[in-house]
């Protein structure tokens, strides 16, 4: 059963309010509690679940834009969630490493309108393609589907590996050492400008120039609260996320108002590491004409030490047009 929601049985007390809290942060790898965005879970049977999280109406990072919550908001709550149900729902133990492969999404972005009050999620979860080892789930899939107020909205599905330290070590040739490889990160060049990129704040800025059209290097900096809420021993998917709309916006200079990644198709390939610079390289970004507006459409490609570690593709929408 869920361990977010607190209710009581007596019904002589069945008026009382019900209690809300968020999940312990180290089910979801948090090490600051008010990035905690799970609030709680239920498996529905024996693949199935459902977990509930709520969207504050500001953040510092995904910040919202013309009224509208930060679409990387719901890749954050869909990273928690695979987090929290591979540990409480199939007993994954708290100190191994769980690493995305792949990441799927597609939302409705009329729906991120933000309201008077923080939105309430839920995520409807069927798990599959799942391989164990010692009764231990070492890769496996889930699909999802969100809704808010009962209606639903978005629809993505993840897939990634569990490792345990001993393998992860390994697997990481050397590179395990978290708190050694994080204390020895290189500071990031210097960034784009904010307005190549729609930021106001330089540390929020993850592309750093190069004379190449559509090429940059990807801008890592470790101190970041958010994006770095804890030490790590390698680049996080998030920020490769945040690269892409990122790229898209620099795509088009002189862009005045957001776009918003409103669908994405995301490969991890590699690890991206610290010590080597990294390359976020865009492709051609037509626009087409809809209902809603104007969309994008980029792929982009991390590239380091001549391989692809990342690969997405994704559209994104004018956030004036919604």
């Amino acid at each position: 059963m869920g361990r977010g929601m607190l209710t009581t049985a007596d019904p002589h007390r069945a008026t009382e309010p019900v209690l809300t809290t968020t999940v312990a942060r180290e089910y979801v790898h948090r090490a600051a509690l008010s990035e905690v965005l799970m609030t709680g879970w239920n498996k529905l049977g024996r693949d199935s679940f459902v977990a509930t999280a709520q969207w504050p109406r500001g953040h510092s990072f995904y910040t919202p834009e013309h009224g509208l919550h930060d679409p990387l908001l719901l890749c954050e709550t869909i990273r928690q969630a695979s987090t929290l149900l591979a540990h409480v729902g199939y007993h994954i133990p708290l100190g191994h490493h769980l690493t995305w492969s792949r990441l799927q999404y597609t939302l409705v972005p009329e729906a991120m309108r933000i309201g008077k009050t923080p939105a309430d999620i839920q995520l409807h979860v069927v798990c599959s393609d799942i391989r164990y080892h010692r009764s231990i789930p070492v890769t496996m899939s889930m699909h999802m589907e969100a809704t808010r107020d009962g209606v639903p909205f978005a629809t993505a599905g993840v897939r990634f590996a569990g490792h345990s330290p001993a393998v992860y070590k390994r697997l990481r040739a050397g590179r395990g050492e978290v708190e050694e490889v994080f204390a020895k990160a290189p500071q990031p060049p210097e960034p784009v400008s904010r307005s190549a990129v729609g930021r106001l704040r330089k540390q929020d800025i993850v592309l750093a120039p190069t004379s190449e059209r559509g090429r940059w290097q990807l801008r890592v900096d470790t101190s970041h609260p958010v994006l770095f809420d804890h030490a790590l021993d390698h680049v996080p998917g998030m920020l490769l996320l945040e690269s892409v709309r990122q790229a898209a916006h620099a795509m088009e200079p002189g862009r005045a108002t957001a776009l918003l990644p409103t669908s994405m198709d995301v490969s991890f390939n590699r690890y991206i590491e610290f010590d080597e610079p990294c390359w976020i390289e865009a492709g051609p970004a037509p626009t087409t004409a809809s209902s809603a507006g104007t969309r994008s459409t980029i792929r982009v490609n991390a590239v380091q030490k001549g391989f692809s570690a990342f690969h997405a593709s994704a559209e994104l929408a004018d956030a004036a047009w919604i």
